[in-house]
């Protein structure tokens, strides 16, 4: 059985939905987290129906986001996900809903990429 967790912060970016051929559908968030003085930039992904979750925040609002964390391998490379399935906003259990604009470029725009290729080296 998985573990779940949950983590607050700023909702930093939201990617566009993708949809693959099966009609598997997901979309990919970053919540930003203090640390520090090095925030952590953390990216989530929220499958399926759960989707609309996302629909009721945006950019710039504090979240709580519960989740689990997930792992494949794939052609002998490793993968971690972090599988949202629950988003609110952290100041009450029921936030209220905010009409949102198209999402905003910031300067994560290409921090993150699904599929490392050979080129991709990590900062640390």
């Amino acid at each position: 059985m998985a573990q779940s967790f949950e983590i607050t912060g700023t909702l930093k970016k939201i990617f566009e939905t993708q949809t693959f051929a099966s009609g598997f559908s997901k979309r990919e968030f970053v919540v930003e987290v203090p640390d520090g003085n090095y925030p952590q930039m953390i990216k989530f992904e929220i499958v399926k129906d759960r989707i609309s979750q996302l629909e009721s925040h945006a950019l710039g609002d504090e979240i709580k986001v519960s989740f689990d964390i997930r792992g494949n391998e794939y052609k002998e490379r490793f993968y971690v996900n972090l599988n949202a399935w629950k988003i609110e906003g952290s100041g009450s259990a029921a936030a209220p809903a905010k009409s949102k604009s198209a999402p905003q470029n910031s300067s994560l725009d290409d921090s993150f990429d699904n599929e490392p290729d050979e080129s991709d080296e990590i900062p640390f």
